[in-house]
């Protein structure tokens, strides 16, 4: 493999003037570099990205740390980081956590003396402190779960979200609303909840929820807490899920104890996910718009890691709203 050596006598140049020729730090005569560009594709020579960018401090390079991406609206909110990261230069690396704290922790840590500029996360809400201090080192921007004010973000109004779709549910009529979610220390969860709440309270309506592990929140959680709600209220009309992995579960246990979609109980996602459509019962669900809220984040990051350290960027705390999506399930 040519080196940059190889390059610089074979142009008949100092090793430094191929160097400056190729990083453009510097003048060099427009026929020398002629020359060595002339050599460098004779020679093949592949420059040392990783070298390179340690020596400029910089390696083009974003972490995005996800909790979870199959059937899940992270999936989407990567996709719009990685689509504005291989605009603006950048390669992205994905870490999927799978809400667990402590191969959280451990990805940030390597994340921290690793290589890459900037962090995108959506947190488990249990690692604070080392986020904040990672922050002091590079820039890290909060997506979907603003957990630190202290911290950049881009999210949406969930508060509203649970309003929204609680209220959808009591205007169909509905009267026994059950609502499955996930760990209170998460702010989405908090917040939807906050908002149902709100709502029922307005109406003067009971809250229905369950008692299961809030850890927990794919399909067979969704299943188990839709099974723990009939047996609990009887009268149970309506379901609020968390998330659409929630919604299927949900639906697959009323399927199995006979009870109909929309007929005897209706159901909405408060995390739409583009599955939801395409059900065999497709699901009405509050829709983020999961991409365009990654290449926010993706875009805030590197703004600020493009600025360096030593000018700081102001505090960023975007919200979006969700647009409620009917279909057959209410």
């Amino acid at each position: 493999m040519a080196t940059l050596k190889d390059v610089a006598k074979l142009a008949h140049v100092d090793i430094s003037t191929v160097s400056r020729a190729l990083n453009n730090t510097s003048y060099v005569h427009p026929d020398t570099k002629k020359r060595i560009l002339k050599a460098v594709k004779e020679l093949s020579y592949k420059p040392n990205v990783l070298a390179r960018g340690l020596r400029q401090g910089k390696l083009n390079t974003i972490a995005a740390v996800m909790p979870m991406l199959s059937f899940s609206i992270f999936d989407e909110v990567v996709s719009g980081i990685e689509e504005e990261a291989r605009r603006a230069g950048y390669a992205l690396l994905i870490v999927n956590t799978g809400g667990d704290e402590s191969v959280e922790k451990e990805s940030l840590e390597r994340l921290r003396n690793g290589f890459v500029d900037g962090i995108v996360i959506a947190g488990t809400g249990a690692n604070h402190r080392l986020i904040r201090d990672i922050r002091t080192e590079m820039p890290v921007v909060q997506v979907i779960r603003k957990l630190d004010d202290t911290i950049s973000s881009v999210v949406v109004d969930y508060v509203d979200v649970g309003k929204r779709a609680t209220t959808h549910l009591i205007e169909k009529g509905c009267k026994n609303i059950g609502l499955i979610n996930g760990s209170m220390k998460i702010s989405p969860y908090a917040e939807r909840y906050e908002g149902y709440r709100k709502t029922l309270k307005k109406h003067k309506m009971k809250e229905l929820v369950t008692e299961h592990d809030s850890r927990l929140r794919g399909m067979k959680y969704g299943y188990d807490c839709a099974l723990e709600l009939m047996r609990k209220y009887k009268q149970l009309d309506a379901v609020l899920a968390a998330t659409d992995a929630q919604g299927m579960g949900v639906l697959r246990a009323l399927k199995e104890t006979g009870r109909r979609v929309p007929r005897d109980v209706r159901v909405i996602s408060m995390t739409g996910h583009r599955v939801g459509d395409m059900l065999e019962t497709s699901l009405t669900s509050m829709e983020l718009p999961a991409k365009e809220i990654g290449a926010h984040a993706a875009e805030m990051l590197i703004r600020e890691i493009a600025a360096g350290t030593e000018k700081q960027q102001p505090l960023q705390h975007l919200k979006f709203t969700a647009t409620l999506a009917e279909r057959e399930s209410t």
